[in-house]
C-alpha cells in the first residue's frame, strides 16, 4: 500500500458529534493506494455503465463534462481513522448519470471499477438519492492523480476506500459481490458509524 501525508488533531468540542468512533481528525489529505498511481490522461478517460456485463451507456470526458454538474460539501473518514472535515467537490450526480442514461436502478447491487484494477462493492441505494456523485473536481480544481484523478467515486457516508479512485465505470449485479479489499478482509458495507472496518465487525 502506498501512504503519504497524515497529521492529526482533537476536535473542537463543538464537532466532536461529527467524528465516528475510532476516528482522529486531519487537517491533511492523507494519500492511500492499493498500488502505484496510474496517470490516466482526460482524453483517454470514459464512463462507461453496466447491467451485468451487458454495456448500456458511456461518455467520454467532454461527453461526460457536459453532464449537470452538482456540488458537495462533505466530512470523509478512513478506515485507517483518519477523518477530514469539510471537503469540497464538483461532479455529476449517480442520480443524473442514471437519468442521462435512461436507467433506474436497475440492480440491487453495484460494483465501481477502476482504470487500475481497483474494484469495490456498494448498494446501490447508497449511491442514489443524492448520496453519492462521480467526482471531477477537489477543492475548485481537478482531483490530482493521486486522489483519483480525472474522475474518482465519491461515497462520503461509509468508509473511503469506497470511493473508488480513478473510477472508468458502475456494474449493477444482483449479489454483494467483494472487491479488491472486500475479499481481503475489510467489511462488505463499511460504515464508519458502526465501526465497520473489517469482516466480522
Amino acid at each position: 500500500m502506498v501512504t503519504r501525508g497524515f497529521g492529526s488533531r482533537q476536535p473542537p468540542g463543538e464537532t466532536s458529534n461529527r467524528l465516528p468512533p475510532g476516528q482522529y481528525l486531519t487537517e491533511d489529505f492523507p494519500v492511500l493506494s492499493a498500488g502505484p498511481t496510474p496517470r490516466v490522461k482526460a482524453e483517454d478517460w470514459s464512463f462507461t455503465l453496466k447491467i451485468g456485463p451487458k454495456p448500456v451507456a458511456k461518455w467520454s470526458w467532454d461527453e461526460f463534462g457536459r453532464l449537470p454538474i452538482s456540488r458537495m460539501t462533505r466530512d470523509i473518514h478512513c478506515v485507517t481513522a483518519w477523518s477530514k472535515f469539510d471537503t469540497h467537490w464538483e461532479g455529476v450526480l449517480v442520480d443524473d448519470i442514471f437519468a442521462e442514461a435512461g436507467i433506474e436502478t436497475p440492480k440491487p447491487y453495484t460494483l465501481a471499477h477502476s482504470f487500475d484494477g481497483y474494484t469495490t462493492n456498494v448498494p446501490t441505494a447508497d449511491l442514489v438519492g443524492g448520496k453519492a456523485m462521480v467526482a471531477i473536481r477537489y477543492e475548485g480544481k481537478p482531483i490530482p492523480a493521486d486522489h483519483g484523478g480525472p474522475a474518482r467515486l465519491l461515497v462520503p457516508h461509509l468508509y473511503f476506500w469506497k470511493s473508488a479512485k480513478w473510477i472508468d465505470g458502475l456494474q449493477f449485479i444482483d449479489q454483494d459481490t467483494g472487491g479488491f479489499w472486500e475479499l481481503r478482509g475489510y467489511h462488505i458495507y463499511g460504515d464508519p458509524w458502526r465501526e465497520q472496518r473489517y469482516t466480522d465487525d
